[in-house]
């Protein structure tokens, strides 16, 4: 279980609307301490996850992070990307709002963001550049970007979606760019990519797990379903050398971006606004 709480302020006093503050407020269940409890009778962090409440690479004009570890009843354990999964939805997604708040592009918007952190900018402009940012789409499709670093690497996602009868959605298209530092194989970086989009896009349409009489209800492939071959998107895996030496890891960093850049794009096909995983229209 995790939620989060983000709120901005926006300085209005010259006329154009200006970002002045966020706050953000994240509770989440620890991994780490569950299984050591589990498994040698102690917790063995003691504290939110580290990847759960890393603060994100945007120049906020004043950030506030509070991070709460709640007493749980239901076990949790580790899986693909860890706490970046739900933190990068919980971030990208509220970027996103501000943006719109601000009556800006969201990609532009980022961009600013980002003007002190050249490798995460880098990235950021490759998988906008490569997905055809800004170019038209047919009534009914949008385009959502996303952001995260995570596992020493830099991931950004462009997600093409179309939404037919206001309910039946389609993934078309991913454009995904990394730079994960020195690449030994590039085919095996972009396998992994591939792998961590489907993986986490399978979490986001259909990840959903509910309890009743106290016992998880799925038990498999039958009650708890995952992209299909015939339904995945078509994806582009494009690897940026920003120039780094240190060598950054591949099989989890494709995963967090995926939710919240789906998400976005939802919102630009339709004008509705998902905060919920899994995201049901």
């Amino acid at each position: 279980m995790a939620l989060a709480r983000w709120r901005a302020e926006l300085d209005t006093s010259g006329g154009t609307p200006k970002l002045a503050s966020v706050a953000k407020r994240q509770v989440a269940q620890s991994p780490a301490d569950q299984f050591g409890a589990r498994v040698v009778g102690l917790p063995l962090q003691g504290k939110p996850e580290g990847n759960a409440v890393e603060n994100p690479p945007y120049a906020f004009p004043f950030y506030k992070l509070e991070a709460i570890v709640p007493d749980g009843s239901v076990p949790v354990g580790f899986w693909r990307s860890v706490g970046h999964s739900h933190t990068a939805f919980f971030d990208e997604s509220f970027v996103d709002e501000l943006a719109l708040a601000l009556k800006k592009d969201p990609f532009e918007f980022r961009r600013e963001l980002l003007a002190k952190n050249p490798r995460h900018l880098k990235v950021l402009e490759t998988a906008a550049k490569e997905a055809g940012w800004g170019t038209a789409l047919p009534a009914g499709s949008g385009r959502g970007i996303a952001l995260r670093a995570s596992f020493g690497s830099i991931v950004a996602q462009v997600a093409e979606v179309t939404v037919t009868d206001g309910k039946t959605l389609q993934v078309k298209r991913v454009t995904c760019a990394i730079d994960c530092g020195p690449v030994v194989n590039p085919a095996i970086v972009r396998a992994q990519m591939e792998s961590g989009i489907i993986y986490g896009l399978s979490a986001a349409l259909y990840g959903e797990i509910t309890l009743a009489g106290g016992a998880v209800e799925q038990s498999n492939f039958p009650d708890y379903d995952a992209v299909r071959l015939a339904d995945a998107p078509v994806m582009a895996v494009h690897l940026v050398d920003t120039g780094s030496s240190a060598i950054g890891g591949v099989g989890e960093p494709g995963t967090p971006p995926i939710a919240p850049a789906v998400a976005n794009a939802i919102f630009a096909a339709t004008g509705k606004r998902l905060r919920n995983l899994p995201l049901r229209l």
